[in-house]
């Protein structure tokens, strides 16, 4: 069964895009991407204390980027989650410059994060059983747009991967979790071919001048 397409959840206030960038708030968004998990798990993965990994996820969960998942809790444990949201942020051209400084630095984290865990794959990957140790397509290629297009071409993207989002209990055991990623860009523009600055015409020297009649 598909999963429905969840509610977009804009974010155009600064604290809150600021406390995705922070770098172990960001670590511990990222973890829990993977499943729920109390403070004193995630402290222990990420090598902080409990206490430390308790009060950034209540700031998480402060803004609406993760929540308590009751139902998991045994005692006075707390279990927390990942809000699964279609997540939006506002296009560059209306981000201030303060956001954009910010956007920029989460979008750093997010590259280095993704690169370092596909590098760990082509390392240590070849352990994966079967057809798995060869899952990791790739495409390099190009469309010709225009802007509204571009726009047009994402929600597709988008709209296809919760075609094979599924719930656990509709997934089948052979089914792995499989990372994906996208981004496009514009194909920056060649510049100018430099060309060599024209000669200055030669100022006839005084040798170089016509005799003068007298």
């Amino acid at each position: 069964m598909t999963t429905p397409q969840p509610e977009r959840q804009e974010i155009t206030d600064l604290d809150a895009l600021r406390l995705l960038a922070h770098p172990l708030r960001y670590r511990i968004a990222r973890a829990l991407r993977d499943g729920p998990a109390t403070s004193t798990t995630l402290g222990r993965a990420l090598g902080l204390s409990s206490g430390l990994a308790s009060y950034h996820l209540r700031q998480l969960a402060q803004h609406g980027f993760i929540e308590e998942a009751p139902e998991l809790a045994k005692g006075r444990e707390r279990w927390w989650r990942a809000i699964k949201t279609d997540r939006r942020f506002p296009p560059r051209s209306a981000q201030t410059t303060e956001m954009r400084a910010v956007f920029d630095e989460m979008t750093r984290l997010d590259l280095a994060a993704d690169l370092e865990q596909l590098a760990r794959l082509r390392i240590e990957g070849t352990d994966l059983p079967g057809d798995w140790a060869d899952a990791v397509p790739f495409s390099h290629s190009e469309i010709n747009v225009t802007f509204d297009e571009l726009l047009e071409f994402f929600e597709e993207y988008i709209a296809l991967l919760y075609r094979y989002k599924r719930a656990s209990e509709d997934t089948p055991p052979e089914a792995r979790t499989v990372l994906t990623r996208f981004f496009a860009y514009p194909e920056p523009s060649e510049p100018a071919p430099e060309r060599a600055p024209k000669a200055a015409p030669e100022t006839p020297s005084a040798q170089d001048e016509p005799p003068t009649n007298t």
